[in-house]
């Protein structure tokens, strides 16, 4: 199957994708489904490593995962274009030969592919994220509009309806932009408009228009246990009550060599980091700068700029953002989490950033503007779409038109699609090989006479993080020791197992004034009995900077 990251995959396309790229490339990649999503599909993970250096589960890994929101497709794609830099790079690209020997890549391209078939259908369906009937079990819809594809046309665009109180008009700049009725109004010859999404609406009485959640109304990204709660819209029942959030999270856990975390999602071309609920002075200084010097590279290879949730994107500091998947991961694994959201419009006509409350306030008219001469340039037809009557079943005559939000606000137009998510694959793989990782560096076998040897091996963590990864990890004791263990012969003194403690890593020493000394480094010695010429094995091991293992033969 040929697919060039130019559209969007369907789930049965997604699918023969994964695994036909599996099957091409066996000694790199395998795909395995860790769960199922409400209407029974399997979520897939692709898991990829070079197989030749170490089975995936002894690497320290990254970990990306796509699409939990439905609309939000370019981030499907740009997880598969990871895969597809991975595959067809090993071997000829160092740096991508580098990571796959030394680390692990699990990537997850489409945790709501129920949601994701709705907005890809021939009659699209736009929800938040899951096909759940939430709160309401039965679907019940209230009355108020509830958007639909009305004219099937496979659009859902809005209606603007004539409405002498309306608080919308025409732009005296192009008659397919709407701007805001001034605040002091309009004179009487003024058509105005009231707006609304295209679709039906139940119950009506003929004056008001409510506009009600969909009975579908989960925010899955909502739902992670870091910060749930009842408050927060689309949470859920509980913390993991959705099956796709139970799933994701248990085969993040059930694999501890996962150092590193980012969420793809759109949009607003930026890279956003945790807190979504505390000020960075609440978060330890240390990882705070870890994040900032990831990001410095993460803007360099994406022109991405980066930005806390809470202190950045959150207009309202009383109600945050909170049960997101990046905060999770941090707050309670104790690994850094990104939450990347692809493709910013304004920015693309513009060259300037759309404000980090554009989710708020949405764009001014001199942005919009803007875009409709840029896609006007570049030929963009489907961006925006000129109005036209239609016959509505409940309000009467309206029109149907402007902006196809699915191509211009929250994803970028098709023939923009592969640029787009170019440089994240790289920023990924930054990412990765920032992780610890094992080595065993040194390694002796001295006699001391009567079949007695004292063996030693020096372990190094040669990572820029040190083997707990995060403060937050070591204050709150969330990771596991460095251990060794060595077998072929009989310890004489102490244990076979060892505990070594944690290992600092290279960021650590940029704050050493440079007198840097060895955190990075640990000597292990057993004293054992074996005649000369037995081997023994000595296995290093530790959760998220991987196993590594050295053959040592008595007396050689």
């Amino acid at each position: 199957m040929t697919y060039d990251f130019d559209r969007y995959l369907r789930y049965d396309e997604l699918t023969k994708w994964l695994h036909e790229t599996a099957a091409a490339h066996p000694e790199l990649m395998t795909v395995e489904s860790y769960g199922k999503s409400y209407e029974g599909r399997d979520l897939w993970l692709a898991t990829l490593t070079d197989a030749s250096t170490g089975a995936h589960g002894t690497k320290p890994a990254h970990w990306v995962d796509a699409n939990i929101h439905s609309v939000e497709v370019t981030a499907g794609v740009a997880a598969l274009s990871i895969i597809d830099r991975l595959v067809n790079g090993f071997g000829t690209d160092p740096l991508v030969s580098r990571a796959l020997r030394s680390r692990t890549f699990y990537i997850v391209p489409r945790v709501n592919p129920d949601g994701v078939e709705w907005v890809l259908a021939d009659s699209p369906q736009r929800r938040r994220s899951s096909t759940r009937p939430w709160p309401w079990r039965d679907a019940h819809r209230a009355p108020g509009l509830h958007e639909r594809d009305i004219d099937g046309d496979g659009r859902i665009l809005t209606m603007r309806i004539p409405d002498p109180n309306g608080a919308w008009m025409v732009s005296a700049e192009d008659p397919r932009i709407m701007c805001a009725v001034p605040t002091e109004g309009t004179d009487a010859d003024t058509v105005r408009y009231r707006l609304m999404y295209e679709g039906d609406i139940v119950d009506h009485d003929g004056f008001t228009v409510p506009t009600p959640h969909p009975p579908e109304g989960l925010d899955m990204n909502r739902n992670f246990p870091s910060g749930w709660g009842t408050t927060v819209l689309g949470s859920g029942d509980h913390p993991l009550s959705e099956p796709e959030i139970d799933a994701l999270v248990r085969a993040i856990v059930n694999r501890p060599n996962v150092c590193g975390y980012n969420a793809f999602h759109t949009s607003g071309g930026v890279l956003l980091r945790p807190s979504s609920t505390r000020r960075d002075s609440a978060v330890a200084p240390l990882d705070i700068w870890v994040w900032t010097e990831l990001g410095k590279r993460g803007t360099e290879l994406t022109g991405y700029t980066v930005h806390s949730v809470y202190e950045d994107f959150t207009f309202d500091k009383s109600e945050t953002m909170s049960g997101a998947a990046d905060d999770w991961v941090y707050e309670h694994l104790g690994i850094f989490g990104w939450t990347t959201e692809f493709w910013d419009v304004v920015h693309a006509a513009t060259g300037t950033k759309q404000s980090t409350h554009f989710w708020y306030t949405g764009p001014t008219e001199a942005e919009e503007l803007a875009v409709l001469r840029w896609a006007d340039e570049h030929n963009l037809e489907e961006m925006c779409v000129p109005w036209y009557p239609f016959a509505h079943e409940q309000l009467g005559a309206v029109e149907l038109g402007g902006w196809n939000d699915m191509c211009t606000w929250t994803n970028p137009p098709l023939s923009l699609l592969q640029a787009e998510v170019q440089g994240h694959a790289d920023f990924a793989i930054h990412q990765a090989l920032a992780a610890p990782e094992l080595e065993i560096v040194h390694n002796a076998a001295v006699a001391l006479g009567d079949d007695v040897w004292r063996v030693e091996v020096g372990i190094a963590n040669t990572g820029w993080l040190p083997t707990y990864v995060s403060r937050k990890a070591r204050k709150d004791r969330m990771v596991l020791p460095v251990a060794a263990h060595l077998a072929g012969a009989t310890v004489a003194v102490g244990t076979a197992r060892q505990e070594l403690g944690q290992l600092g890593g290279r960021s650590g020493m940029r704050f050493s004034q440079r007198h840097d000394g060895t955190p990075d480094r640990a000597l292990v010695s057993w004293v054992v009995r074996a005649p000369a010429g037995t081997a023994v094995t000595i296995t290093a091991e530790h959760q998220r900077a991987g196993t590594v293992v050295c053959d040592l033969v008595l007396g050689a």
